[in-house]
């Protein structure tokens, strides 16, 4: 049985049909079932405006309406290896299990729901979540005051933090949505460039003094690790990372961004300049409602591709091709395919 008749029996049953083994012929022509949400001839280096979205092509696209509710439960100052210190936010959410973070680059860009006032609290309670202004330092007492800085911060009559310019970041922030990879991040992968992004995001938003990574647990474009290093052998056998991905049922890129969407607004995000090559990101993060607005789109090109450092393999190369043929990723191509 073809996989097309097996995708088609297992909706009319709602039995999920084991998937087909793979052969030689399994990886020609085949399609992307996730459709590309938009396209764009544009290929610039330098930083974009990205293209006017009608409104009605926004409505009719499979991005988010409603954002789920998410809740800063704590933040913590972490100086870095490489100097500048970030503010650590780990979040809960109503719509799944998992811990997602914001890597926030300035001590100043505040978080909503840490800061609001909560009934019978303490001022060591909210310093030792991390909702407290300027830095700690020992016998501090007071969270919203930091008397050796000259600093503190007002709340309104329901104890929601007032965003003062004096006190809270409020301005255009670069922002990178980040997508967890263990085997990029952790293991040293040469099949992907999640980590070379990561680390060149943190290093482009230390330097320029605010920034915030929203890093999201949706390990390998949301199938799982598991699946992942499934598609990984696959891939071995002749496959790209999106026919992997479809061969073993799973669409090419199963990854939701509401959930960044409702952690920006939660820290006072609501206009950013977006680090991504990946057109779909901007409208995926903008939602239908374009509740964050992403007013200039801030190209990740390759080191690689730019000076004798970064990722050099065949892995690499097949994937970048991959994301520029496949998947409508915004780069320029300076390697052979």
């Amino acid at each position: 049985m073809s996989s097309n008749n097996n995708i088609n029996s297992e909706r009319s049953t709602g039995m999920k049909t084991p998937p087909t083994k793979p052969t030689a012929s399994s990886f020609e022509n085949m399609p992307i079932i996730s459709p590309i949400l938009s396209y764009s001839s544009s290929r610039a280096d330098s930083p974009q405006i990205p293209e006017i979205i009608p409104e009605e092509t926004r409505k009719s696209l499979p991005i988010h309406e409603t954002l789920p509710i998410v809740n800063c439960i704590a933040r913590a100052r972490i100086p870095t290896t490489q100097g500048p210190e970030i503010f650590l936010h780990l979040y809960e959410n109503n719509i799944d299990k998992k811990e997602h973070l914001a890597i926030v680059f300035g001590e100043d860009i505040r978080s909503k729901t840490l800061f609001a006032k909560r009934p019978n609290e303490t001022q060591q309670d909210r310093m030792t979540r991390g909702a407290y202004v300027g830095k700690l330092y020992p016998g501090r007492l007071e969270a919203d005051v930091d008397h050796k800085e000259g600093m503190s911060v007002e709340f309104d009559s329901e104890g929601q933090l007032i965003r003062e310019s004096t006190t809270t970041f409020k301005d255009e922030c670069l922002v990178r949505i980040h997508s967890e990879c263990y085997t990029g991040e952790t293991a040293w992968s040469a099949r992907c460039d999640c980590g070379e992004q990561f680390d060149e995001a943190g290093r482009i938003m230390g330097a320029n003094g605010h920034g915030c990574i929203v890093y999201l647990r949706q390990e390998g474009r949301g199938i799982g690790l598991g699946e992942k290093l499934k598609a990984y052998n696959l891939q071995d056998l002749g496959a790209d990372t999106v026919q992997a991905n479809l061969i073993l049922r799973h669409p090419a890129d199963g990854r939701s961004f509401s959930l960044a969407t409702a952690i920006l607004l939660d820290l006072g995000l609501a206009d950013i300049k977006l680090l991504t090559n990946n057109p779909d990101k901007i409208l995926a993060v903008e939602g239908k409602n374009r509740d964050v607005k992403v007013i200039e789109r801030v190209p990740m090109i390759p080191l690689a591709w730019k000076s004798k450092s970064g990722i050099k393999s065949k892995e690499i190369d097949g994937y970048l091709s991959t994301k520029i043929e496949r998947m409508g990723h915004l780069l320029e191509k300076p390697i052979k395919f």
